[in-house]
């Protein structure tokens, strides 16, 4: 018998997501962290001294990519930050 409020269709809305999404779940996680990946290697692209065309544009995005650094890094095998302007480690 569902609730007044509504709770019992919430849960069974909850479930059914639960349901279908979990098998998913950690496919969608690896191809998000893939695709962070490569925006890192994009915007820090001309530190590392890989040429990049979208240098310009991808420059202003460094002071937001600058907290994930130390992550990125570590993910991609290197021990110490590549760049001598950012020392996280």
């Amino acid at each position: 018998m569902p609730d007044r409020d509504g709770t019992w269709w919430a849960r069974l809305q909850a479930g059914l997501h639960e349901y279908y999404a979990a098998p998913y779940r950690r496919g969608i996680a690896r191809a998000q962290r893939d695709e962070e990946d490569l925006l890192m290697l994009m915007v820090f692209s001309e530190s590392l001294g890989v040429p990049n065309p979208a240098g310009f544009h991808t420059l202003e995005l460094m002071p937001v990519m600058y907290d994930r650094f130390h992550d990125w890094h570590r993910r991609m095998g290197m021990e110490r930050s590549p760049l001598e302007h950012i020392g996280c480690c």
